[in-house]
């Protein structure tokens, strides 16, 4: 777990910074500065092409992460390498014409409700082209072990631009619809960024020619591309739909709501970067036990750094929501459901790069499909009952049942645990505090209010996790810092 522990720690710091940056973003600005309708558009357009990026990266990022490790040359290393650049825009082309040939009638299906959306509808193919090409170069990097770079662009350098053009659109520099353009265009530049950098860490040599295994991995990126999809879907899918039924406005409420909740599972995005091609290489090795150990030591060191995110969200919640225009008051309940359901999500470990990596990944179509069809008829059923609450409902629904589908696959399939004993006491002591922290209520700034509870909670969560030795990597991390600050 070493380099495991050091990457992810570098990533998690990374992606914390991101989300803060993010954060200031979501809360201070884009309702502010944006407002409610662009915000909301610039959500949709962005949540849009993150459910088609698979689509047009078809699964060559995994493909990346699982077959790599197999190339036992330089130049099967080259063949696989090219193969997975150029494929995927070989295989774009007919898919973006087939969407030209189609453009009014896909025009009217998401505009119908929202007739904004059509002056921006070229820029969801263009941002998911640029997404699906990001993802593909930063797998190029992170199979020969650098995930940091890559990660600092996604989660800090986007995010970073992004405030930047919210800056200039306060100063009256850009207008609301030159920022939607704008973003598309960062985008771009992460693209560009990052393919240096992938180039930089292992130098093209381009050619031609197809992998020795190219039949293999055309059927493993088959079942790739349905898996993202899905992936994404879960992620985005909610917003998409509350397109089809509301005022695109309340995509704004839910997306604040949303980004919070998602702050939890900031650990899990920051592990897996490096935990995925470990993985697939356990797995091409045969080494089970291996493979279970870092399974469990995935899911316990998740759990206790995503419950505690998640325990300072749930405690505060009331008080950050006093620093947001009011209108924005009807997230709160969202943030918790959509929490719950990235907590539950998080305790699995490493589960998708288990199943993505082995023999059965066949089985993410069926599992895929099911989700899918979960996903539309509960928010068929729940938006119209509830508004964005009652996608929030849908969202927690489709994940647990999807969650619980894959872990009982792995267990009875694969004989791989994630959970033991330290995973009931770490669920304890979590919400031991939740209920002792949540009612308390201090008479100040909610900056301030938020600030001294989280330290308490801090206090506490440390305190409470060492001594009850949840986890050892943890406790070893916690006693070497200590040890440092003593001397």
């Amino acid at each position: 777990m070493g380099i495991v522990l050091n990457q992810s720690l570098k990533n998690t710091i990374i992606t914390y910074i991101g989300f803060g940056i993010g954060g200031i973003s979501t809360i201070f600005l884009f309702p502010s500065i944006l407002g409610k309708t662009y915000y909301g558009l610039s959500n949709y357009i962005l949540s849009c092409a993150n459910v088609i990026m698979p689509l047009f990266a078809i699964g060559m990022q995994n493909s990346l992460v699982k077959f790599y490790s197999q190339c036992k040359t330089e130049k099967e290393q080259n063949q696989f390498l090219s193969f997975s650049v150029i494929f995927p825009l070989v295989f774009t082309i007919p898919i973006l014409l087939l969407g030209l040939f189609f453009y009014d009638e896909i025009s009217f299906f998401v505009t119908k409700k929202n007739p904004i959306v059509k002056e921006f509808i070229y820029l969801i193919p263009f941002i998911g082209l640029c997404m699906a090409y990001f993802e593909i170069f930063y797998a190029w990097a992170r199979v020969h072990m650098h995930s940091v770079f890559g990660n600092f662009i996604k989660e800090v350098g986007l995010r970073l631009f992004s405030l930047v053009a919210l800056v200039g659109m306060y100063f009256g520099w850009i207008t609301a619809v030159e920022f939607v353009y704008l973003t598309a265009g960062i985008y771009f530049f992460a693209l560009l960024i990052t393919m240096l950098y992938a180039f930089r860490v292992k130098k093209p040599d381009f050619q031609l020619s197809l992998p020795h295994n190219v039949k293999g991995i055309l059927e493993y990126t088959f079942y790739i591309i349905l898996s993202g999809s899905v992936a994404n879907l879960l992620l985005d899918g909610d917003k998409i739909m509350l397109n089809q039924y509301m005022d695109i406005g309340n995509i704004a409420f839910y997306s604040v709501a949303t980004y919070i909740a998602l702050v939890i599972s900031v650990p899990s995005r920051a592990m897996h970067q490096i935990v995925y091609p470990i993985t697939a290489k356990l797995m091409h090795d045969n080494k089970h036990d291996e493979l279970n150990d870092l399974y469990k030591k995935t899911s316990i060191n998740l759990q206790i750094v995503g419950g505690f995110v998640m325990l300072c969200i749930f405690v505060n919640i009331n008080q950050l929501y006093d620093m947001l225009p009011k209108e924005y008051a009807g997230g709160i309940w969202i943030v918790f459901i959509i929490g719950i359901s990235k907590y539950f999500d998080l305790i699995l470990g490493n589960n998708n790069a288990i199943i993505f990596n082995s023999k059965y990944y066949r089985m993410v179509l069926f599992l895929g499909l099911m989700l899918v069809f979960f996903t539309i008829v509960l928010n068929a059923i729940f938006i119209p009952l509830y508004g964005i609450t009652g996608s929030a409902i849908a969202t927690l629904l489709s994940i647990t049942i999807y969650s619980v589908a894959k872990l009982m696959f792995v267990v009875k399939r694969m004989h791989l645990y994630p959970f033991t004993i330290q995973t009931v006491y770490s669920i304890a002591i979590t919400a031991f505090l939740f209920g002792f922290f949540y009612f308390w209520e201090f008479p100040f700034h909610p900056i301030i209010g938020i600030v001294l509870k989280s330290f308490l909670v801090s206090i506490s969560y440390l305190y409470l996790n060492y001594r009850f030795a949840i986890s050892k990597e943890i406790n070893q991390i916690i006693t070497k810092y200590v040890v440092k600050i003593i001397k």
